[in-house]
């Protein structure tokens, strides 16, 4: 089995371009996909982080725009995205920072950016560009533009030209064609019709046809039934086969000798079969968002803490073991804090060896 490390030139840390173009390929060519976590403070990082290190495998921190402006704080004001910038900013250079210290490849991407939101992904790739002058790299690997509640024509084209603006730092751009349903920090996509969920395979070449006109770092989150949030078993209806049939329609238009020649991205997938996400990851998907479940674990940990402690935790000093007894060694954010990171990274181990990540770095 080859390691990702032995196509990366970047082989710990945030990886960019080439690197990240390769990571893909080999998740294909090695049959895995990267969980992609939501990330939205230092300790959702080093949860993610930590799990990849201990699992050997490479992983995508992302932030989206709520995760970005809490990551500068809830109490910046953010008129005209301005605490979203510069929250992914801060975000950015801390997980550029701490990245090398777990000894894991790492893609550093920015989630779901819709119509209204792009006075957003513009800052960012101001900060992006001034970046690359200086250091002949972007400040983040990748961004993702969510332009699937538009028209096709608008998504393709506006999608377009804001690859022309990645391509010269080499950069990816994630895009969505065909909307993912349910709810997600603050997209609210709950009342579709279902056929809304599912996208066509003259859709996915459309998309492949016009970006691959200026560049190959790019990825395409297809709609197959996907749906933010967790629900009850039987109210999603994924069907997984529909991202076979994009790749053979691809392939034939294009003449390709690949059988993956998209790079395709599975969203919604917290509270998916292990089964949906092998059968997706077979058909060449690279990449799997988990947002929900992860927040679920981290809160676990804290919640079991306090219910555990709650005796320790009601006053600063005084517990069953004596009146006199201090307690902050207890209430010590330090403590309560990890523990919603220790049941996190176990979450995520889970996902890694779901998708066949571990190992793989």
């Amino acid at each position: 089995m080859v390691q990702a490390s032995e196509v990366l030139k970047g082989k710990t840390g945030v990886i960019y371009g080439d690197d990240v173009y390769n990571l893909f390929k080999h998740a294909q060519s090695e049959g895995y996909a990267i969980p992609a976590i939501n990330v939205t403070s230092s300790s959702t990082v080093v949860a993610s982080l930590e799990a990849a290190r201990d699992a050997k495998s490479p992983i995508i921190l992302q932030m989206s725009q709520g995760g970005a402006a809490y990551f500068a704080g809830k109490g910046v004001d953010n008129k005209d995205q301005s605490a979203s910038i510069q929250g992914a900013i801060a975000g950015a250079h801390y997980i550029r920072a701490i990245a090398p210290a777990y000894g894991i490849p790492v893609v550093l991407h920015t989630d779901h950016c819709a119509k209204k939101l792009l006075p957003w992904l513009d800052g960012m790739l101001d900060e992006d560009e001034k970046f690359f002058k200086a250091n002949g790299v972007p400040l983040f690997s990748s961004h993702m533009i969510d332009l699937s509640e538009e028209s096709k024509e608008e998504n393709i084209e506006t999608t377009k030209k804001y690859l022309q603006r990645a391509a010269p730092m080499k950069q990816f751009l994630e895009m969505e064609i065909g909307i993912t349903g349910g709810e997600e920090d603050g997209v609210n996509n709950e009342d579709l019709d279902n056929n809304s969920l599912y996208t066509q395979p003259e859709d996915i070449f459309d998309i492949y046809k016009t970006l691959s006109e200026v560049s190959q770092y790019f990825s395409i989150a297809a709609g197959f039934g996907n749906v933010h949030g967790v629900y009850k078993p039987g109210n999603v209806k994924l069907r997984p086969e529909l991202l076979q049939k994009h790749q053979q329609f691809v392939k034939e238009q294009v003449k390709s000798k690949d059988d993956k020649p998209v790079f395709l991205v599975f969203h919604g997938g917290s509270g998916s079969s292990v089964d949906d996400f092998r059968q997706a990851i077979s058909y060449g998907v690279v990449k799997v968002n988990l947002d929900t479940d992860m927040q679920w674990a981290y809160l676990s940990g804290v919640r079991d803490y306090v219910l555990n402690k709650k005796d320790y935790l009601l006053t600063q000093v005084g517990n069953p073991d004596g009146e006199d007894k201090p307690n902050k060694k207890f209430y010590d954010p330090r403590v309560w804090v990890r523990s919603g990171e220790i049941t996190m990274s176990q979450r995520l181990k889970v996902a890694l060896d779901d998708f066949y990540t571990a190992g793989k770095a």
